[in-house]
């Protein structure tokens, strides 16, 4: 009987953080005047000025947060913001996507509509929110929610559609009403495509919220670097970018925590070979 290697989560962690370390070794080496002769540039000034010094921007972090402390209120911002986005897509594609899956004549009527509005680039949409929601919050989660909804949908829609027909006949034939199977065979199935989708919304109600702060805020860490983008301070903007995908790892976990345990029913890899 073949068996399956697994690596050591201890190893795992090792090697992940090791290569982490590495990259930012090389960067370092790389952009640090008087190290190393230039390579792709005409002078060693060149690559730090593009690309900023991993030092400099681990001390524009430090002092953001340890320091002067000024963007907490700016991560604040961006943070409700995703989470906003990041939750009423959320909500508002598992029940679209539900509803016309369980609908059929209603999904041919919308297909069209549906599929013209997913088609449509996202970023045009956020000079249009800014007009009707102002500068404030509700532009940036508008934009953030265009960005989550059809994920979610689609993944639902899907789901839903994917059940198998021998289920939903043993489940009928048992006497499951229409609200049963909603809750007993729909949803469960639904969860898993939605799980799936999830992590990949996380990234993308990030980019709603710092493309919206980008075109129009007084606050948030897209407003951050957009600042330091105007004055060519690249420490500054690595610094920001390091710290929106810390902040969306952080919440790319959190997902992953509650899909473990809510998914705990689903079998896993490898159990339902075993005999």
């Amino acid at each position: 009987m073949l068996k399956y290697l697994k690596p050591n989560q201890k190893n795992l962690r090792f090697w992940q953080l090791g290569v982490l370390v590495a990259v930012f070794v090389v960067w370092h080496v790389l952009t640090k005047p008087g190290l190393i002769p230039p390579i792709f540039f005409d002078n060693d000034r060149q690559a730090a000025f593009f690309f900023g010094e991993p030092i400099k921007i681990f001390a524009r972090i430090w002092d953001w947060f340890f320091g002067v402390r000024d963007i907490y209120g700016h991560l604040w911002v961006t943070l409700l913001e995703t989470v906003l986005a990041f939750a009423i897509g959320t909500v508002a594609g598992l029940a679209v996507g539900m509803w016309l899956a369980l609908s059929p004549l209603a999904a041919a009527i919308f297909d069209p509509y549906i599929k013209a509005l997913n088609s449509m680039p996202r970023v045009i949409l956020a000079p249009i929110f800014a007009v009707w929601f102002g500068l404030g919050i509700a532009s940036k989660v508008a934009l953030g929610f265009t960005l989550v909804f059809f994920i979610v949908f689609f993944n639902v829609y899907q789901g839903v559609k994917e059940v198998s027909p021998t289920v939903l006949a043993s489940a009928r034939m048992l006497g499951a009403s229409q609200r049963q199977l909603l809750r007993h065979v729909y949803l469960p199935s639904a969860t898993s495509w939605v799980f799936s989708s999830l992590h990949t919304s996380v990234g993308l109600a990030f980019v709603g919220a710092v493309v919206g702060e980008y075109l129009g805020s007084a606050r948030g860490v897209g407003y951050l670097i957009l600042q330091a983008e105007g004055t060519f301070d690249i420490n500054t903007v690595m610094a920001g970018i390091l710290v929106l995908t810390a902040f969306a790892l952080v919440l790319d976990w959190v997902v992953g925590v509650v899909e473990k345990r809510l998914m705990k029913w689903q079998p896993r890899s490898g159990e339902t070979e075993k005999l």
